[in-house]
Order: structure tokens, then C-alpha cells, then sequence
């Protein structure tokens, strides 16, 4: 299958650069798989297409300030952009840095004032590099005192509270990104859909380079995805049993939490709850066990997200909603408007 099938023709001006205020106030195309119609609606109006026998199923990951600006501790002081992507030990991450000319194997890099420093010593088969860092004291206080919020590139201005780009819900500290589908809840419309019977469950995916990493191939099957890890408690996996036994939906909020709960399918075709790790690479032609509906926002031309959107609704689908979408003036990407599929 050709990447360029994933293709359509995106304006600048469509991407969202800062979010809508209240988060609930974003746009909502409800898109009905089975027939192909739309409705365009507010997002503060999902609880007019839920049921007391459906079960949302939110990311609670967290995203950490993992944009480190630092220097090469060599004569020429060369800047470095570190981009923290998972980590593997204690001290030891997966980061993506930029320029990668100037920090080969044995690059020795000064953050802050010296309070932390890191060396490079390895290469990952993505083009990053693996960094061993060396502090004194707390290292989550240090990041938080040296770090960033890691905003995707493609958004210009900058953000007025950082808080913005987390979930009402997030707890789990970990990810890179943000779950974006869930940026659109506020604690009033969970409390809502919770008052109507709709039943809300947790699971954590903290997003890597798997989620947004581009597709360099010419052929979708060709790209591999990078590992992110989840947890899917007992709980959740509980209650998407539970549902399923009384008829209702499991709604995904977001592709994160989509590929969390396919992931943990078995082979008995039920949910193990635990922790793991996935790269699990979702598109045309696979056969989803257990979502039956989500909640997603418009995804990058050519992208792993898009990809996983057209095999739940179709291709052909998805690409004419979008296009519906950008004639009717839909933001799109991460600070953008909503689409829930059924």
C-alpha cells in the first residue's frame, strides 16, 4: 500500500496554533462509519451521542518538559536541542538532538549551569542517540527547573500556560506529547457524561517517537514503529468486559489510548491488564477487537495516525471528512477540533 494514498492537501492557515478557550468550546464532527454522515457540532455535545452503556476509555499520561537546550562541553560550546524520548535505565534516555553532527558517541553536553551534564554513548537505529545523564539530587526537580514543553513543530506561537497542553485528567508523568484528543475535556463535561451513567476508565501510553515519528517509506508496510510503553490497569480491562457483556461501546479517547487497548488484546481475544511495551502499527486492513468507537482530533498528512483512523472508518471516508472539514473551517492538529467516529 502507498504512503501517498494518506495524502491530502493541508493549508497553513488550518493548523491551530494556540487552543480554544474553554477547552470544550473546540468544533466536533461526528462521523457515522456505517452510513457516512456528518454532523458538525460543538464539542460540549458528546454526551448527546453517548449512553449509559458505553465506557470512555482516557490516556491519564502526563507530558514532562522534555525540550533541553544545552552546550557541547568543548572549545567550540556548540547549542544542542535535546528531545527526551523514552527512558531505558535510571540516567539513561532515548533522545532525538539537534544538530546530530555535532554530538557523535562521546559528546559530552553542559545544561543549565552545570547542575546537569550528559554524554552520549550510543546511537538508536532511529537516528537519536542514547544519553547518560549525571546530577546531583532530585532528577525530576531538575527537569522541571532545565526542561521545556516539548510543543510539536509545526506550532509557532508560543504557549501562554503551560498547563494547556496536559489533559484535565493527566497524571502519569512520562510523555513527549500530548494524548490531543483529550485536550478538549473539561472537568465540568466529565462530570456530565459521569451524571448521565457514562462510565469513564484510565489507562496510561506514554507518547514517544512511535506516535509521532513521520513515514519515510513508499510503502505503508514497510515503516516501523518505535516502542512506547503502557499500562492497562485490571480495572479497565475489567470494565471493557463489562461493557461489551451489556451491549455498550468502548470509546477511545484519542489513537493513544486505541493502540493501548488493541495491544492488549490476547489471544483469547480479551484484554490483559499489566504493563508493556508496543510498536503496533495500525492501518488499512486490520481488524479491531476492542474499540468500537473514538474520539480523535485531524491528524498530519501521510502519519501513523492517519493511517490508524482510515482502517477503523475507511480510507475514502476519512479523507472526504477531512475535506468537508477544511471547507467548513476546522482547525486542525493538536490544538485543533475534534472528530468522534461510531
Amino acid at each position: 500500500m502507498q504512503v501517498e494514498l494518506f495524502d491530502y492537501e493541508l493549508p497553513a492557515a488550518a493548523i491551530a496554533q494556540t487552543p480554544v478557550e474553554p477547552r470544550d468550546a473546540s468544533r466536533l464532527l461526528v462521523l457515522n462509519r456505517a452510513v457516512g454522515g456528518v454532523a458538525h457540532r460543538q464539542f460540549h455535545d458528546l454526551p448527546a451521542f453517548l449512553t449509559p452503556r458505553d465506557l470512555l476509555v482516557i490516556n491519564d499520561s502526563r507530558v514532562i518538559p522534555a525540550r533541553l537546550f544545552g552546550r557541547r562541553n568543548h572549545p567550540s560550546g556548540a547549542s544542542l536541542e535535546v528531545l527526551l524520548l523514552r527512558q531505558t535505565a535510571p540516567d539513561r534516555w532515548e533522545a532525538l538532538i539537534k544538530p546530530g553532527r555535532r554530538a557523535p558517541v562521546g559528546t559530552h553536553i553542559i545544561f543549565g549551569r552545570g547542575e546537569l551534564t550528559a554524554e552520549v554513548v550510543a546511537v538508536t537505529e532511529f537516528g537519536g542517540g542514547v544519553i547518560f545523564f549525571s546530577y546531583e539530587g532530585d532528577w525530576r526537580a531538575l527537569l522541571h527547573s532545565l526542561g521545556q514543553m516539548p510543543l510539536p513543530p509545526y506550532i509557532h506561537t508560543p504557549l501562554a500556560e503551560a498547563e494547556r497542553y496536559q489533559t484535565v485528567y493527566a497524571r502519569q508523568e512520562g510523555s513527549v506529547a500530548a494524548p490531543t484528543a483529550g485536550l478538549h475535556f473539561t472537568e465540568r463535561l466529565l462530570a456530565e457524561l459521569a451524571g448521565r451513567g457514562v462510565r469513564i476508565s484510565r489507562l496510561t501510553l506514554h507518547v514517544g517517537l512511535g506516535t509521532f515519528r513521520p513515514v519515510e517509506t513508499e510503502r505503508v508496510e514497510e515503516h516501523r514503529m518505535h516502542e512506547e510503553f503502557f499500562t492497562l490497569p485490571r480495572e479497565t480491562a475489567a470494565a471493557v468486559a463489562e461493557t461489551k457483556a451489556a451491549g455498550g461501546r468502548v470509546i477511545a479517547v484519542g489513537t493513544t489510548a486505541v493502540r493501548t487497548l488493541e495491544s492488549a488484546v490476547d489471544a483469547d481475544g480479551k484484554l490483559a491488564a499489566g504493563s508493556q511495551w508496543t510498536k503496533i502499527f495500525i492501518y488499512p486492513g486490520y481488524t479491531f477487537q476492542a474499540v468500537d468507537a473514538m474520539i480523535t482530533n485531524f491528524h498530519l498528512p501521510r502519519s501513523t495516525l492517519l493511517m490508524l483512523v482510515s482502517a477503523f472508518a475507511g480510507r475514502e471516508t476519512i479523507l472526504a471528512a477531512y475535506r468537508l472539514a477544511l471547507a467548513q473551517g476546522y482547525r486542525f492538529f493538536s490544538f485543533g477540533d475534534a472528530m468522534l467516529i461510531l
